[in-house]
């Protein structure tokens, strides 16, 4: 990055919300998954959250934000916004509906607020780090700080192992 900062939209609300938050940059021409993001910065997996963006039966969108290695359950997170049924919003109404791009969606300054579910498990860990705002940038805050800015109310939305899997990575 030059002299200038250049701020996103996500860090923007974070200042005016004087809620303190880390970011980091790396290079990032493309879609990266969480997964590859967190080991080229070096972050813990269990730290590093993804943001989803989905439509319910109603046409009401809805966003989840759960660790990158987790799927997401449909009927929990349906559950958990009081629908019927949801499905993942298409790619390409992605950009139209948060003024996001895949991989630098985050649940913070989209361009409308929707109905948002942070996975419960991240009450338990010390940061969590999200996406900034764009490709090629993560931001680092308190899992409070996150609902706090995004509106958020946490539930548990993620597809459990099954019995006998090893749930450590």
């Amino acid at each position: 990055m030059s002299k200038k900062e250049l701020k996103t939209n996500a860090m923007r609300i974070l200042d005016r919300m004087k809620i303190s938050y880390k970011y980091e940059e790396y290079e990032c021409k493309d879609f990266t998954d969480g997964i590859q993001v967190a080991d080229r910065l070096g972050y813990k997996h269990e730290y590093v959250y993804k943001t989803l963006v989905a439509i319910g039966k109603s046409g009401r969108h809805y966003v989840f934000v759960i660790p990158v290695r987790e799927e997401i359950d449909f009927k929990k997170a349906a559950r958990a916004v009081g629908e019927k049924s949801l499905e993942m919003l298409p790619l390409k109404d992605l950009t139209k509906v948060t003024g996001y791009v895949r991989g630098g969606c985050t649940a913070i300054g989209m361009k409308k607020s929707f109905p948002t579910v942070i996975q419960e498990d991240a009450r338990d860990i010390p940061r969590i780090h999200i996406s900034g705002g764009r490709l090629g940038m993560q931001l680092t805050l308190l899992p409070e700080d996150l609902a706090k800015a995004a509106g958020a109310s946490f539930a548990d939305v993620i597809s459990r192992c099954r019995a006998g899997e090893n749930t450590i990575r």
